[in-house]
């Protein structure tokens, strides 16, 4: 008698599912030099304290030191630790000044202002998650500098590890060393428009042009970022930006054939991986062998080649203007200024300050906003009436507890118990084996080594983390802290349970972060769909609007994949939604075929336009 297998409840399964990938080994040596090392010259200087301030900045620009290009991770780490900072120095003088109840009222108005910022984007919420950690440290931890030297030396930690990070080179990198991520990223972009059409006619096909997505979103974050002239003087970085570009129309005809769903012959995508290894060796491109010309995707598809291959091994002019690549999702349109003659990268108009502002206010920042201040100030209460030496412990666990975007719930809440529990027993044992200052110094070293490898798990990341901090505080001069650490997670899980299932006295239902970034994508493919169907021969703008459509589709969709991990209680507020996801990538995919047949034939094809009315119909109802 055969037994069958029950799957895994989705909380559960998310818990034990981890990011696979190479061990970031550049990241493990900047994390080994950043922390440590400041940690000692404090040391070395009498100034334990001012060290631990400086590797707790350290730790948490190592925990948004994500894989990319070094010009994006100067926001992705300079942003969150600048607010940090500001916390570190608010959070001291609240601590001075207010007593037990006003520090709890005040806890409770920044977790719903630091919960609400999160809503605007992913930056945003590394700021708003900095801002209120660092508000419990200021407040809480016993040091003896002042609220502006604390806030220098967190700041000086940070920056540390960004000048580790925008000066050591790669092994990886192939050319300037400085373009390691972007050149990887936009190699990613054509290898997956290659796999879109190896997919073709197959099962494989809609992962595949998902995968096309997530390789085109990373390509434009790392494509972005500051520079030091608006006129790039690098030829190789402009030359980047042209084989990105020409990325754009390749993505839409490869989208077109596997919409036609017919199979396709290997000559089709050779050509196309031979870019990919150009991209990837900084080696010219070469002849590449052209598909056939049978229908209009695969004409569409030989023209773009033709046009990447002038990209790749053509002349690029001398004072090429490379527009800015901003990560975030606009549905207003392509940009109205004139567009210079020759590849141009896409760019899609920055949220404006009204945008942003709207995603503060509206339900899904309302609804999360009232959570955090929830969970911080219901942490702050509950850890000053317990008068633990370390109470600030409580009310930042819960901070990072509450983060939607570290997974379902009840798997973060069971995840972070763990890895807690874990770190700490590893913490007793090696810090019997290590005794004297050196083990903790030693730990810290290891610790900030670990933590681009532990963001692959929240478990994992959170044992490094415990490791990192229960060093930190032995340190400081006080004795070990691993059973306080415990009770004080644990606590934090309760508290962060009980709130997140609590019923919001918010308008609408719950499940507001899910419905605004469907909203979004709604908004984005209704605005692609009217520009294709308009017959408006501006590509550049379809592109960018083709771009913004799909971006805006892989948001909503991590949004419904999370909220559906969820208990019954949380899941059911974003009942359907999945079907609403799946008839707009279908109304883009459509889209995306006309507007290749569009370009040949001059017309809408009728199977396209019933196709086409039939979703956007069914959107309607």
């Amino acid at each position: 008698m055969r037994t069958t297998l029950r799957p895994l409840p989705p909380w559960l399964g998310h818990a034990l599912r981890a990011q696979r990938g190479p061990v970031p080994w550049s990241a493990v040596v900047r994390g080994a030099l950043a922390a440590g090392p400041l940690l000692v010259a404090a040391l070395l200087a009498g100034r334990p304290s001012a060290g631990v301030l400086a590797a707790l900045g350290a730790m948490f620009a190592g925990i948004n030191d994500r894989p990319g290009s070094r010009r994006a991770a100067v926001p992705r780490i300079g942003v969150p630790a600048l607010v940090g900072a500001g916390g570190l120095a608010l959070g001291t003088w609240v601590g001075a000044h207010a007593g037990s109840a006003a520090l709890v009222g005040v806890f409770a108005l920044l977790g719903f202002a630091g919960g609400a910022l999160s809503a605007v984007g992913p930056i945003a919420s590394a700021c708003g998650t900095q801002l209120l950690v660092a508000v419990a440290i200021g407040a809480g931890m016993p040091l003896p500098e002042a609220g502006w030297q604390r806030a220098l030396l967190f700041l000086a930690g940070a920056g540390w590890l960004l000048v580790l990070r925008s000066v050591l080179p790669s092994p990886s990198a192939a050319g300037a060393y400085r373009f390691d991520g972007e050149r990887a990223a936009v190699a990613q972009v054509y290898a997956a428009v290659a796999g879109l059409v190896d997919a073709a006619g197959s099962p494989r096909a809609t992962a595949q042009r998902a995968a096309l997505t997530a390789a085109l979103d990373h390509a434009q974050d790392a494509l972005s970022g500051p520079r030091l002239r608006r006129f790039a003087g690098s030829r190789e970085e402009r030359r980047l930006h042209a084989q990105y570009a020409a990325a754009l129309p390749l993505g839409e005809a490869a989208t077109a054939l596997a919409w036609a769903g017919s199979p396709l012959p290997a000559r089709a995508s050779e050509g196309l991986w031979r870019l990919a290894d150009a991209v990837r060796t900084a080696q010219p491109c070469g002849p590449l062998p052209a598909p056939a010309r049978s229908d209009a995707a695969l004409r569409a598809l030989d023209e773009a080649l033709l046009h990447a291959a002038v990209a790749f091994d053509g002349p690029v002019r001398g004072r090429t203007r490379i527009a800015p690549l901003p990560v975030t999702v606009s549905a207003t349109g392509p940009d109205d200024q004139p567009r210079e003659a020759g590849p141009q990268p896409l760019h899609t108009r920055p949220r404006t300050p009204v945008t942003a502002l709207r995603r503060v206010v509206g339900p899904a920042g309302r609804e999360y906003g009232i959570r955090v201040a929830l969970c911080f100030g219901a942490g702050a209460a509950v850890a000053q009436l317990l008068h633990n030496a370390h109470w600030y412990w409580l009310p930042a666990t819960a901070v990072f507890l509450v983060k939607p975007d570290l997974g379902p719930l009840a798997s973060r809440v069971l995840c972070r118990a763990f890895g807690t529990v874990f770190g700490a027993a590893l913490f007793a044992g090696l810090a019997a084996l290590l005794p004297g200052l050196a083990g903790p110094v030693a730990l810290v070293v290891l610790g900030g080594a670990l933590i681009p490898v532990g963001t692959r798990h929240f478990a994992a990341q959170t044992a490094v983390v415990t490791v990192f901090v229960l060093s930190l505080v032995m340190v400081g001069g006080e004795p070990q802290m691993a059973l306080a650490r415990i009770g004080e997670t644990l606590l934090a899980c309760a508290i962060v349970l009980c709130v997140g299932h609590l019923p919001l006295p918010v308008p609408g239902r719950g499940g507001g972060a899910v419905r605004m970034r469907l909203t979004t994508a709604d908004e984005a493919a209704q605005a692609y769909v009217l520009h294709v169907l308009s017959g408006s021969d501006d590509r550049a703008g379809r592109w960018t609007l083709r771009r913004e459509a799909y971006r805006a589709l892989a948001e909503a969709r991590t949004a419904i994949d999370l909220a559906a991990a969820e208990l019954s209680p949380l899941a059911r507020h974003t009942a359907g939604t999945e079907d609403v996801a799946v008839t707009l990538e279908a109304l883009v995919d459509t889209t995306t075929s006309c507007a290749v047949h569009l370009d040949d034939t001059g017309r809408v094809p009728e199977q396209h336009a019933e196709r086409i009315d039939a979703l956007l119909a069914e959107l309607t109802a």
